[in-house]
């Protein structure tokens, strides 16, 4: 039986901190984050009547009074009358969240954290107009994608070599003038954003165990005039995305002639439009048996200059590289692949088959789901294209309202009104 008293104490330790994050007091949060070891990480305690973390109370402490709310979209509840007085005010609690905002996250508080609202401390950040802590927000997402990505990239040791590890540490430290600590990170891990490059998960909702890349394969799909699905309802690819579609044809291939690799077919949306461009060589792969038959059944194997490869990009490209085939442009956009494989994509394979000249893209749709999960991967798929050896801009296309689109879908994987299209080349 649970003790009442503990009950009561953690609740006031958890309502203390709440009210702390609140007032921007970072000397008291600090002793109360040290002295509450009963609460796990009190930096990630929740209010059980908002779902707030003191992330989310800090940053809802700016919220103007009513009377203080502008009509003319002017943020951070600065008056129509320029009141100078009240912009002060603003401006200063507006700094001291900040600073509050930076000490929770260096504590570990959780940057993509839900409350009840379905609202991260940068979605509500994003509400209220509070730019500088919105950005602030965004550079943790950053910091954590970035680490859990580089951490997925280490394969754990076998109990052997942990063995022989430690044999070399303690070797090591005989006679050594160091202090043996360890290093800590800024903040912990969040939970990754995005299942595939064109399907998203939530900030922190749990991603769906079905939507694999294995399951996928041997899913039955439906073909639809606007869309496909797979067995369980999740939307692979549909009819809104054409004109992003369009426009990255036109961007990759901007002349006839050119030679153009596709790597996912889908609903042929992308393919449709590469063949408006004229291309002299125009290679698609398609893992899919049930799009493979589709293929088949319009006739794409018959189409002048189309190469169809059947099977896995990890098993094709390498075979091309190979071959010394080489492209001007090169797109990429499949379903329930993570990450990681497309980080692999284009460090290792991009590299040997796109012209120096060439230009390659992909479907951004990573953390599609809410604005400051599509910011956060935006700036984590910058760095990584950066340091595989390219540059990328981006063109912002506004994307219809689509609500309706979703009906009979599974869960929607687009929530945000601008759509950033990526256009990669090597660096000069």
């Amino acid at each position: 039986m649970a003790d009442p008293i503990s009950e009561i104490d953690v609740d006031l330790g958890v309502q203390e901190i709440l009210l702390a994050a609140s007032q921007h007091d970072i000397s008291k949060l600090r002793r109360l984050l040290r002295s509450n070891d009963a609460l796990g990480n009190p930096a990630n305690v929740k209010d059980p009547e908002t779902g707030y973390s003191p992330l989310h109370a800090a940053i809802a402490a700016c919220e103007p009074d009513e009377d203080g709310v502008v009509q003319n979209g002017e943020p951070n509840g600065v008056q129509a009358n320029g009141e100078q007085q009240h912009t002060s005010e603003q401006e200063s609690t507006v700094q001291s969240a900040v600073q509050t905002v930076k000490f929770l996250l260096q504590e570990g508080a959780i940057w993509n954290d839900l409350d009840l609202n379905d609202e991260t401390p940068g979605c509500l950040a994003k509400r209220l107009g509070l730019t500088d802590i919105y950005e602030t927000m965004v550079d943790a997402g950053v910091r954590a994608e970035l680490l859990l990505n580089r951490l997925d990239g280490y394969e754990p040791l076998s109990d052997e070599d942990m063995e022989d590890d430690e044999e070399q540490e303690q070797n090591a430290a005989v006679g050594a003038d160091a202090t043996g600590a360890e290093p800590t990170a800024e903040e912990e891990p969040a939970p990754q954003l995005v299942d595939t490059v064109g399907t998203t998960t939530g900030a922190t909702e749990e991603a769906n165990p079905n939507v694999t890349s294995s399951r996928y394969l041997s899913s039955d799909l439906t073909f639809q005039q606007d869309r496909l699905l797979d067995q369980d309802q999740n939307g692979v690819m549909m009819a809104w995305e054409s004109d992003i579609m369009a426009k990255s044809a036109k961007q990759l291939l901007p002349i006839p002639g050119l030679r153009v690799l596709n790597v996912g077919h889908g609903m042929g949306i992308l393919d449709g439009f590469l063949q408006e461009q004229s291309p002299s060589s125009h290679h698609i792969i398609e893992a899919h048996p049930d799009i493979i038959a589709e293929m088949k059944r319009k006739g794409w194997h018959e189409k002048p200059g189309v190469h169809i490869h059947e099977g896995k990009w990890q098993d094709i490209l390498p075979n091309l590289v190979t071959e010394g085939e080489m492209f001007d442009a090169i797109y990429y956009d499949t379903f329930a692949e993570s990450y990681a494989d497309f980080r692999e994509f284009f460090t290792e394979q991009v590299i040997g088959l796109l012209e120096q000249e060439g230009k390659w893209s992909f479907f951004n749709g990573m953390g599609a789901d809410r604005q400051i999960s599509y910011d956060v991967y935006q700036k984590v798929v910058e760095i990584d294209i950066f340091e595989a050896g390219f540059d990328v801009e981006w063109e912002e296309i506004t994307v219809p309202r689509l609500e309706g689109e979703w009906n009979g879908v599974r869960r929607p994987y687009w929530r945000i009104d601008k759509y950033r299209l990526p256009l990669c080349k090597y660096m000069d």
